[in-house]
């Protein structure tokens, strides 16, 4: 079995799967969990109003990164290409000081970022939430085609696809819960002209992914990543974070609505106090919210699934499909 290691680098987060692959011949490839991490770092600090990264925000990335590099070679994964691949999203893309970044990355991983569009990056999101669907969903009555939904905190994507994970359509637009809270709310908790500007911008993007993506096909709802995850365990009045519980749970839009009001009527410290928050997503939570619950309202659907699977786990699969470099 060899190992290895994906990397999703977001506007708020930066996350590490370690993942082992197993390979028994012909088409007949598993991917098996060795270890998750994530760290908020925060990249996107700022870059929406001044159009680059704050040098104290690359600090922060690039020490998470020389965490994980330690723990790759503590798996057998020597950093460099073939065994590890990272994938940079919306904040990357509208960065003035891009090269600075790259080449710190460079020097602490062996590879550079690739710096994906918005249609790959929804691809891999896909395939990341789906692949397990494709065989247990029937069983649990979700059912082809799917939508999957990635809020970060720059971007939003949306991807519409079959049960092979044959892609109909995807469109990424920059509506994200950091974006969001940077551009429009100036308190806290925010005041109801703030939410209403975030909703119409909102709305706004969202007219434009359905311009490619029809939000209105999907039999099922996938949502994936810290919002749509945090939600899902404050639905089910979690007392901590729980993985395991969270993943495929279904959230009824009815409760996301209440949910969203709630958190958009708390202040920072009571936000603070919920079980399953985590702390790098107290001040963004809000709006991230507001992301998911416009855009169940646009589906129409009953409910949304929440997935811990997702981009990252796509990641893994690209690579995981690919011949291995020592063979």
């Amino acid at each position: 079995m060899r190992t290895v290691a994906a990397i999703d680098c977001g506007t708020n987060s930066i996350r590490l799967l370690l993942a082992g692959v197993i390979d028994s011949g012909g088409d007949d490839v598993q991917l098996l969990d060795i270890d998750r991490r994530m760290e908020i770092v925060r990249l996107g600090q700022g870059v929406d109003r001044t159009g680059a990264f704050a040098p104290e925000a690359l600090k922060r990335t690039f020490d998470a990164l020389a965490g994980y590099a330690d723990l790759m070679r503590a798996h057998g994964v020597e950093p460099g290409p073939g065994s590890v691949r990272m994938v940079a999203t919306s904040a990357t893309r509208d960065a003035a000081n891009r090269d600075e970044f790259v080449a710190g990355v460079r020097g602490i991983i062996g590879v550079e970022p690739e710096v994906i569009s918005g249609d790959e990056e929804a691809e891999l999101s896909f395939v990341g939430a789906t692949a397990e669907l494709a065989a247990e969903g029937e069983q649990a009555g979700l059912r082809p085609p799917y939508l999957v939904v990635d809020i970060g905190g720059g971007s939003t994507e949306f991807v519409l696809g079959r049960a092979d994970g044959a892609v109909r359509a995807s469109r990424s637009v920059n509506i994200g819960c950091v974006r969001m809270t940077e551009r429009h709310f100036h308190s806290d908790p925010p005041t109801a002209e703030q939410i209403a500007a975030a909703t119409a911008d909102i709305e706004a993007a969202l007219d434009e992914a359905a311009a490619t993506v029809p939000l209105d096909q999907a039999a099922t709802v996938v949502c994936v990543a810290g919002t749509a995850t945090t939600v899902a365990g404050i639905a089910q009045d979690l007392s901590a974070y729980d993985p395991e519980r969270i993943h495929h749970a279904r959230v009824p839009v009815g409760r996301l609505r209440e949910i969203t009001a709630e958190l958009l009527a708390m202040p920072h410290e009571q936000r603070a106090e919920i079980g399953v928050m985590h702390p790098g997503r107290v001040d963004v939570i809000g709006a991230g919210a507001l992301v998911l619950e416009r855009v169940l309202a646009r589906t129409g659907a009953a409910e949304f699934v929440a997935s811990e699977h997702d981009i990252l786990d796509g990641i893994a699969w690209s690579l995981a499909l690919e011949p291995d470099p020592e063979e």
